[in-house]
């Protein structure tokens, strides 16, 4: 943890805010995801109760993935051009393996 004007700080990525804020458009379009992802999901959570076809289910299913990890692209990138750059450029380069972590998880 770093001090600043003698309290503590965090540095990782695991704070609770980012140092830099988020677009407007990064937040609605994200936003506008999520809540497509939600609507999909409440309409897979249906098709259960109302046992339809597995088939059609796991159709839904995977674009509903398929919308996840579009919104996760869309936070990675904004992850990279924000935070990574600000942490290395202050001379963090721990940032390096969370990124390569994060690289993992989702590949």
């Amino acid at each position: 943890m770093a001090q600043k004007d003698g309290q503590s700080q965090k540095t990782c990525c695991h704070c609770d805010h980012k140092a830099t804020p988020r677009s407007s458009e990064l937040k609605s379009g994200v936003s506008r995801r999520i809540n497509r992802a939600i609507g999909q999901l409440n309409g897979i959570k249906t098709m259960i109760d109302e046992d339809r076809y597995c088939g059609d289910i796991l159709i839904q299913l995977a674009a509903v993935e398929s919308a996840v990890k579009a919104v996760s692209r869309e936070v990675m990138q904004d992850h990279l051009e924000s935070c990574v750059v600000d942490r290395i450029q202050s001379g963090d380069t721990e940032v390096i393996g969370e990124v390569m972590d994060l690289f993992k998880r989702f590949m």
